[in-house]
């Protein structure tokens, strides 16, 4: 079972399939496109999403509730939202749909060879991710998700997470139809992330399109994604490739898998690593690369998240978990330090009075 209206693996997604698959799936499959690094996984279309809300009858109710929101009123938002995703996360799944979701899962532990193989399970909304109008981190993500029951209810979840306060705000203040945006969910091979965070291929305080800034922690991402912690973060120059700035912070907490209870806990890191660098050079280096050979093919600065898995104290890969358009400077027009001018010499002479170091 490979293609299906509902279901479609990584592989098959594209940026031509927003619609379907949303900005985090479409992106995903992007990657792999570019023989990038990704965790195998399949994307839960918009199609079963649509077909779900049809099968329970909720589009009518969802669409009454949420007419004429005050986007200023939070408490009557608040509300709207607990009416909206309580029904969601109590509808129930027709067996073809059902059917077809659990299938997917199981060809995915199959071909992971792992039994009930762990997920992360990711909301991935068709208005999502997008250059103009990021809904990046609105909707729901769930970590270490085993076994189809577990699969099905952490996607109603994400499904009702498109009717989460904060989601319906962001719509209303952008003026986005709620009957438009749709929502996907990604189904992911979780990471045992040895350590994880995010990267940019610019610098995301000076804007400056010449470096890659990795923010980097102990565990799971979501330490750093969430702003939970200070993490490491180290500066590469795009051009020679060298770490030009390194940053090691106390990390005091971080996300790992309990063994024993078998689900992701926040924990403290212990005492002796806390001020060590979370990162090999090594693995930097490997990072920077990947960021320059996925802003190359998307042509714009991005916004990555990563994680690195260590089967050996020395030997580790890096995987891309996801990558998304920068949102912040894209959108401003960078001046240059200097003016142009009309020859090499003059450009140095005005450097040099403009008290910048010219490159």
């Amino acid at each position: 079972m490979g293609i299906s209206k509902y279901v479609l693996p990584f592989e098959a997604c594209d940026l031509t399939m927003v619609n379907r698959v949303g900005g985090k799936c479409a992106g995903l499959g992007e990657l792999l496109k570019t023989q990038i690094p990704v965790p195998p996984g399949y994307a839960i279309t918009t199609d079963a999403y649509e077909l779900f809300v049809e099968e329970n009858g909720f589009k009518r109710n969802v669409l009454e509730r949420l007419h004429n929101l005050d986007g200023s009123n939070i408490d009557e938002i608040n509300r709207a939202s607990r009416d909206i995703r309580s029904w969601i996360e109590a509808g129930t799944f027709s067996i073809p749909l059902e059917d077809v979701i659990a299938e997917h899962y199981r060809l995915l532990s199959r071909r992971t060879r792992t039994p009930a193989c762990p997920v992360a399970v990711r909301s991935s909304a068709t208005a999502e991710d997008l250059p103009d109008a990021s809904f990046a981190g609105i909707q729901d993500t769930y970590l270490w998700v085993r076994g189809v029951d577990d699969l099905l209810d952490k996607v109603r979840k994400c499904w009702s997470s498109l009717f989460a306060p904060r989601a319906i705000s962001y719509r209303i203040d952008k003026g986005f139809d709620h009957s438009k945006v749709l929502i996907s969910v990604a189904v992911q091979k979780m990471v045992r992330s040895f350590a994880a965070g995010v990267m940019f291929t610019l610098n995301p305080s000076t804007g400056d399109p010449a470096t890659v800034v990795i923010d980097s922690n102990w565990g799971y991402g979501e330490s750093v994604v969430s702003g939970e912690v200070n993490p490491d973060q180290f500066q590469i120059n795009k051009i020679t490739m060298e770490i030009t700035k390194r940053t090691v912070s106390d990390k005091a907490i971080y996300y790992t898998t309990d063994p024993e209870r078998d689900e992701v806990k926040r924990l403290a890191v212990d005492a002796e690593r806390r001020t060590q660098q979370s990162l090999l050079d090594a693995e930097i280096m490997d990072l920077a690369k990947l960021a320059k050979r996925i802003e190359k093919h998307y042509g714009k600065p991005m916004d990555i998240e990563w994680a690195t898995e260590k089967s050996l104290p020395y030997k580790g890969e890096v995987y891309i978990l996801q990558s998304r358009p920068e949102t912040v400077w894209s959108q401003k027009q960078v001046k240059p330090v200097v003016a142009p001018k009309r020859s090499a010499i003059e450009h140095i002479v005005a450097g040099l009075l403009a008290g910048k170091k010219i490159k």
